[in-house]
């Protein structure tokens, strides 16, 4: 499927998204998949996140606010989607910082995301490489970790998306590049974590390696958009918003922003 169909299908079809996410993304996650033209689910009590999967298009699951609950709640979310046959995305937020959070995503792994998206630093730490990573910030490229992103898709027979300053995304043979943006979007918390939550919207219509580029390519254009307007952060997250809400198929018709390796 081309960039734009996937679009329209997202469109078309409003696939449920099962997002497992931390406190501070809840409500521009939500949001995002909402302009986007899906429909999200912030479900993660343990009780009844293994019964929400099946009925949803795509599982995500963030790992920014972590606790033994929510930790039991994701490993039965993420085997319930393997049951169910739903891909989902996992987001392996900062899981550098501490051996908990390490452990947490390495469970997590061995269960087999259907897509990883994280920044640089992640990426390169899953492989065990040094980074310049500071708590959720990257302090590394997305051209430093393009090999390690490769690398980690073909262990894990999945896609791999390493998001920045420009995009990058592999399943370990094909790749793909996306630019865009502004460089306003780092400076508002929750950006990269929601786009993990619109991927899951993808990717419930379309194969997981189109469907990472679609979102990256939507995410994109609807950050240069908002950039024409917005003053600053406070500013730019309405902007983008209403950029989110307003891009339409044909406008990803010519993938533009997307460079294909």
């Amino acid at each position: 499927m081309k960039t734009d169909q996937i679009l329209a299908a997202v469109q078309t079809q409003k696939p449920l998204v099962h997002c497992i996410t931390n406190y501070v993304a809840m409500n521009i996650a939500a949001n995002v998949v909402l302009a986007a033209g899906a429909s999200p689910a912030m479900v993660h009590a343990e009780a009844e996140v293994a019964d929400f999967v099946p009925i949803s298009g795509a599982l995500t699951i963030n790992i920014g606010t972590l606790s033994p609950g929510w930790v039991s709640a994701m490993h039965k979310a993420a085997d319930a989607a393997n049951a169910s046959g739903k891909p989902w995305v996992l987001d392996p937020v900062a899981h550098f910082a501490t051996p908990y959070r390490d452990e947490v995503v390495r469970d997590l792994i061995a269960r087999g995301p259907t897509i990883i998206r994280g920044n640089a630093s992640e990426i390169m730490a899953l492989l065990g490489a040094a980074t310049a990573g500071k708590g959720v910030d990257s302090g590394d490229s997305v051209a430093d970790a393009e090999g390690a992103a490769t690398a980690l898709a073909k262990a894990h027979d999945c896609v791999v998306v390493v998001t920045g300053e420009q995009d990058f995304v592999t399943d370990g043979n094909r790749a793909a590049r996306v630019s865009g943006g502004s460089d306003i979007m780092p400076m508002i918390t929750a950006m990269g974590c929601s786009l993990t939550a619109l991927m899951g919207a993808f990717a419930a219509v379309s194969p997981p390696f189109e469907a990472s580029v679609a979102a990256l390519a939507m995410f994109a254009e609807a950050g240069t958009r908002a950039a024409r307007t917005a003053s600053g952060p406070g500013s730019f997250q309405v902007a983008f918003l209403d950029a989110l809400s307003q891009i339409k198929p044909e406008d990803l018709a010519s993938d533009a922003n997307v460079q294909w390796l």
